[in-house]
């Protein structure tokens, strides 16, 4: 996307009507104002950047998976990444069905998922190695104990700081696209399904290598069991234990700047992410009744309580959604109805399928495009009412008004058609094609900007 600058002088709006004076007034600067900025250097290109961090996660992945032949031979590394592959087209359509309100960057979906199971990996394959030989060396223990100890204590802390370094990361550079809890869930999430998947290639592929050198049948072999386990009972494990690290970053990332629990919710949900994790390793320790035990009385009621936050969270970026876009209606850049429509996922699928029916491809993408500008619009002017005000809230405010009036044409009546009203109406509503053909912005002022919330 082309980055604009803006002039900070408002264009000439309508006479005032008494509401607000000129000085709190704000205009967006219309788009024949707009100019392009200078091209970066090379080396600043977020394009060259963006090559050179997803290089060397490829990098990492082909290091990681060549280790991994090597480790346990091809053919039990073809068969582990056959079977480790299974649960995660379900695992990566749950999350990105869950962010679908808000759909994060591309860029940041690819991210997290190659970072946990390229990078972290690696990491956490060398980091584990050590960890246990620095327990067999320093309290003189056992190979049994210290691979005990091992999964207990030392994995738990190498692997949950591998995965969420990926949210730190996120946090730190990509910190405008974390808006709520739900961001966190997802983003950890899909970091935690990629470091899954990665090491389900290793220990299925083990299991198989063990089991073909002493013959055993399929149904009680040990690839079996560790293919039920990890695969079919356990899927989401690691997902369950990084959330814990992505919801405590989502609320510093969107809690005001001052508030003591900003930075006590990271440390807090990276050291209960590990606890979980230490916990579900020490329990395949016990007998298998501890660990049913474990499963029955710790997994699911946590992984219970994670679910029904990400629906809440969902929920909420709706009611977020109804309740900022509002202002915008008032001002006249959106119908009055249109935050009820832009506020439901029903509705914005019955308005694509309208689109569509009129307007083809075009249309319905016109229809996502414009929910999307209209969403992010929502999110920062939640973000402001927090004390959360960006320094270029004005310029990104103006382009997704932009954004948003480009889309209008095609987007509006699909959305309107698809909205019920709140009585009957006395004639069957417009069809898609009908709109009045504005060729300015609404003459409206909008409201104030952050600092006058």
């Amino acid at each position: 996307m082309a980055t604009y600058s803006f002039s900070s002088q408002p264009e000439p709006g309508p006479p005032s009507d008494g509401r607000r004076s000129d000085e709190q007034m704000y205009v967006p600067v219309a788009p024949s104002s707009w100019h392009y900025a200078p091209r970066r250097p090379f080396w600043e290109s977020r394009a060259v950047r963006t090559g050179a961090l997803f290089t060397a996660l490829a990098v990492c992945g082909v290091v990681i998976l060549a280790l991994v032949r090597k480790h346990i031979g091809t053919e039990p590394f073809l068969v582990g990444l056959a079977l480790a592959v299974l649960p995660v087209p379900l695992l990566v359509g749950a999350f990105l069905w869950l962010d679908r309100v808000a759909p994060s960057p591309w860029q940041n979906v690819a991210f997290a998922f190659s970072w946990g199971a390229c990078a972290a990996t690696l990491v956490a394959l060398f980091a584990n190695e050590y960890g246990a030989k620095l327990l067999a060396t320093t309290l003189s223990a056992t190979q049994t104990q210290s691979d005990r100890w091992g999964a207990t204590f030392v994995a738990p802390l190498v692997e949950e700081t591998a995965k969420g370094t990926a949210i730190l990361l996120l946090f730190l550079f990509r910190r405008r696209h974390i808006e709520s809890l739900l961001d966190g869930i997802v983003l950890s999430g899909l970091v935690a399904t990629g470091f899954a998947f990665t090491e389900n290639i290793l220990y299925l592929g083990t299991a198989f290598g063990e089991d073909k050198a002493v013959g055993a049948g399929v149904l009680d072999s040990t690839t079996a069991a560790t293919f039920f386990v990890r695969i079919l009972m356990t899927p989401f494990a690691h997902p369950l234990f990084t959330s814990m690290t992505g919801i405590g970053f989502a609320i510093a990332a969107t809690t005001r700047p001052g508030r003591p629990w900003r930075w006590i919710a990271p440390v807090g949900g990276w050291l209960l992410a590990m606890v979980l994790h230490g916990a579900w390793n020490g329990s395949s320790q016990l007998s298998p009744v501890g660990f049913l035990t474990v499963y029955v009385a710790v997994m699911i009621p946590v992984f219970g309580l994670v679910v029904w936050l990400a629906f809440w969270a969902r929920a909420g970026e709706l009611r977020t959604i109804r309740t900022h876009l509002a202002v915008y209606a008032t001002a006249g850049w959106l119908h009055p109805r249109e935050p009820v429509a832009l506020g439901s996922m029903r509705i914005r699928s019955d308005a694509r399928d309208t689109a569509r029916r009129f307007h083809g491809d075009a249309g319905a993408r016109a229809v996502r495009d414009y929910a999307g500008y209209a969403t992010h619009l929502a999110f920062l002017r939640a973000a402001a009412t927090r004390g959360l005000t960006p320094q270029d809230f004005t310029a990104r405010e103006s382009e997704l008004l932009h954004h948003l009036w480009r889309d209008r044409p095609l987007a509006q009546p699909a959305l309107l058609q698809s909205t019920p009203l709140p009585w009957p109406p006395p004639f069957p509503p417009p069809r898609p094609p009908y709109l009045p053909q504005y060729t300015h912005p609404p003459a409206t002022w909008l409201p104030p900007g952050p600092k006058h919330l």
